[in-house]
């Protein structure tokens, strides 16, 4: 990793429908001196924005140009309709793309899923944002197929979602420009990967000196042990020689 000087903050961009509480929870108490600024960013822009060091790293949506970015996949999202409560699709658990043959699909321009085809019949214009698309779906135009962080990010309770089983699915990553992967970001990425503040590869903010060992003083030598003197039963059981009888 290469070293540079602290920066007086570390910048995390995330992408809509992404959640990074638990990680900027992780690094608040890891390094409280260090603090961690969010930056919102469309998918689209995300990045362009990493490139242009706009943010340190950031929380991205597959694919991206790995040219000059690298990327730790995280999680796949699963893909959902979201459509009116009293929409038929509402009564079963969950649908096939083909299942939506009939309806009117919206595909707004902010689209995160890579279709080779849309599914459904496409609306007469393509709504400018997913925010949007979800309005136009509770006004009756059409219905929307998106992640399901999405679906929850813009909930309305007059709309609910159920999941699409084959269509493409988003996946989320830890994304930041290669070429300036600093001690911080080296930081934030064992944190998304869970590793403790003791881990070999992480980098602890305080490390502990290790207590100084006192001197061990050379060990005595053993004291040689005390003969055993005969006891008082051997001595008395001892054979004396018998006196020779003079002539």
């Amino acid at each position: 990793m290469t070293g540079s000087a602290v920066p007086p903050s570390f910048r995390l961009a995330y992408v809509p429908g992404v959640t990074p509480t638990k990680w900027v929870r992780i690094w608040e108490e890891r390094l409280p001196d260090l603090p961690l600024v969010l930056v919102t960013v469309p998918a689209a822009e995300a990045a362009d924005l990493l490139r242009g060091l706009g943010a340190d790293a950031g929380f991205v949506r597959l694919p991206v140009d790995r040219t000059d970015l690298s990327a730790i996949p995280l999680y796949t999202e699963t893909t959902v309709v979201v459509i009116p409560k009293d929409h038929v699709v509402a009564a079963v658990d969950e649908v096939a793309v083909a299942d939506l043959a009939d309806e009117t699909v919206l595909h707004p321009l902010d689209d995160t899923l890579d279709w080779e085809r849309p599914p459904g019949r496409p609306a007469l214009e393509r709504p400018a944002s997913t925010a949007d698309a979800v309005e136009l779906v509770a006004a009756g135009v059409g219905i929307l197929v998106v992640p399901q962080s999405l679906a929850r990010l813009h909930h309305r309770r007059d709309l609910t979602y159920r999941p699409v089983t084959d269509a493409p699915q988003s996946r989320v990553a830890l994304s930041w420009r290669e070429d300036t992967t600093t001690d911080q970001v080296d930081d934030f990425i064992g944190i998304v990967r869970g590793r403790t503040v003791n881990s070999t590869r992480g980098r602890s903010p305080h490390p502990k000196s290790e207590p100084s060992q006192p001197e061990q003083s050379a060990k005595p030598k053993p004291k040689p042990k005390p003969s055993r003197s005969p006891s008082p039963k051997s001595t008395k059981n001892a054979k004396h020689p018998k006196p020779r009888r003079r002539s």
